[in-house]
This record gives structure tokens, sequence and C-alpha cells, in this order.
């Protein structure tokens, strides 16, 4: 969380919300880039996947309720079940399955809305990811300090 983004009046840091990677070179992550204009506090983010194959990026657009719901996404994951985010709105939907097609976690991210595309990734993730999780789903909230509701 250290990179400032530059162009933006009272820049604070940028904020990896998301970050699915293994040594493979798989990598899906969502960033915070800045605020969004005309929105009151909401967050301006990128969705960007990134594999020895493909890869994409995607804006996305981010809010407590939002990331209010990525941490109820990351209980569900820690309890052992398979999650959807972003689904059902406008912008991506990213779901995560722990018991995907190669023996190893996957994400799927799915682009109905302006690219019809949807790209499968499996991630080996490490020990301790959903933690990590927490930690930055933390720090986005401090740093940005969303206000609830």
């Amino acid at each position: 969380m250290g990179t400032e983004i530059e162009g933006v009046e009272g820049a604070r840091p940028a904020g990896e919300l998301v970050h699915l990677a293994d040594a493979e070179g798989n990598r899906v992550g969502v960033t915070v880039v800045g605020r969004l204009p005309d929105v009151p506090h909401g967050l301006a983010a990128e969705l960007v996947l990134d594999t020895p194959f493909v890869r994409g990026r995607l804006d996305v657009s981010l809010w407590r309720t939002r990331l209010e719901a990525w941490g109820r996404a990351l209980d569900r994951l820690e309890a052992g079940h398979d999650i959807t985010w972003m689904g059902v709105e406008r912008g991506p939907t990213l779901s995560v399955r722990l018991s995907g097609e190669r023996g190893c976690p996957e994400v799927v991210v799915v682009d109905e809305l302006v690219s019809m595309v949807t790209v499968r990734v499996p991630v080996d993730l490490p020990a301790g990811w959903i933690a990590a999780h927490r930690d930055r789903l933390r720090a986005v909230m401090a740093v940005w300090d969303l206000p609830a509701g």
C-alpha cells in the first residue's frame, strides 16, 4: 500500500484489495486507484487478470457496501464455501471456487456487460491468504475512510 495516486487532490496510497496469485504466474487482483469522480464516497479500482496466456483489465467501482460484501465473502471462503463477489450488479463478477478443475482453487471473472467474456484462472493460493486479504480490506477501509451506508 505504498504507492500514491498521482494527480488526485489529497492523494492517498493506492490499495491492492485483492491479490490472488501463485508462483506459476497466474494473478487476479483488484487495486484501488482513486476516488470516483462525481460519486461521493466511491472508489475507482481496476480488476487485473494476468496469466502467461491471457491478460485483461477492467474498471470497477467500489463503495463501502461492496467492500463489506468482500468481507462476508472472505468469511464464506474461510468456512470452506465458494463465493461470488460483485455479482448481479453492473460490471464484472469475480468468483472463487476452492476446488477448481485443476486440483487447486480457481478464480472466475465474468464480464457480461461489456466484453461478454469469461476467464477461469487456476491459482495455487498460499497458506494464510484469507488472513492477508482481511488485512488488505482493513487497510483499504482505513486509508479511504468510507462512511457507513
